[in-house]
C-alpha cells in the first residue's frame, strides 16, 4: 500500500471513530467542563457509564455525605458507576472555598477520588447545562446541597433525590444496582 493510500485510509477511520464517538454521547453529557486542578473534564467520556451527579458543599450539615459517595463510588465503579461532584455555593453560601479549598478539603477530609467539577450553580434559572438538562428531564431542581441525579447508561433517563437522602439508602442503592445490571 503506497503512503497516499495509508494516510486517506487512516483519515477515513479517524474521521469514523470521531462520528461513532459523538454519536454515542447523549445530549446530556455533551459538555466540556473542568476538573478542580482546572483541566478540561469532557462529559462524553462517562458515556455508557450509571453516573451519580451530586451538588456537593464542604460547610454543610449533610457535607458528611462525601464519606457515601465516595463508599458508593469505590464499590460500584469496576461495574460502571461513576460519581461527579458538582460544588455549589447557591444555597446558605456553604462553599465559599477556591477550587484548590475545595479539592483539598474533599481529599483530605473525605479521601475523595472521584471526579469534581469547578464550582458552579446548580440553582433553576442560573444552573450550569448539566443541572439545567436533569431538572428538565426530572422535575426536579436541587434545593440545598447534596441534591442527586443517577442517571442511566443512556443518559436519557435520570432519577432525583433530595439532599436529605443519603447515598447508601436502600432507594438509591436499589436503582444504582438496577441501572448497572442493564448492558450498555
Amino acid at each position: 500500500m503506497n503512503r497516499r493510500t495509508l494516510l486517506l485510509a487512516t483519515l477515513f477511520t479517524l474521521t469514523l471513530i470521531t462520528e461513532v464517538s459523538m454519536a454515542a454521547c447523549p445530549d446530556l453529557l455533551n459538555h466540556q467542563l473542568k476538573n478542580l486542578d482546572g483541566k478540561p473534564l469532557d462529559l462524553c467520556e462517562f458515556s455508557g457509564q450509571v453516573i451519580l451527579a451530586v451538588n456537593t458543599a464542604s460547610y454543610c450539615g449533610n457535607t458528611p455525605q462525601y464519606k457515601g459517595l465516595e463508599a458508593l463510588y469505590q464499590k460500584y465503579r469496576d461495574q460502571g458507576l461513576v460519581v461527579i461532584g458538582f460544588p455549589a455555593n447557591d444555597f446558605g453560601a456553604q462553599e465559599p472555598g477556591s477550587s484548590k479549598q475545595i479539592k483539598d478539603f474533599c481529599e483530605l477530609t473525605y479521601g475523595v477520588k472521584f471526579p469534581m467539577v469547578e464550582k458552579t450553580s446548580v440553582v433553576s434559572g442560573k444552573a450550569n447545562p448539566v443541572f439545567a438538562r436533569l431538572e428538565k428531564m426530572t422535575g426536579d431542581a436541587p434545593e440545598w446541597n447534596f441534591h442527586k441525579y443517577l442517571i442511566a447508561r443512556d443518559g436519557k433517563r435520570a432519577f432525583s433525590y433530595a439532599a436529605r437522602t443519603r447515598p447508601e439508602s436502600d432507594d438509591i442503592v436499589k436503582q444504582l444496582e438496577a441501572l448497572l445490571a442493564e448492558k450498555p
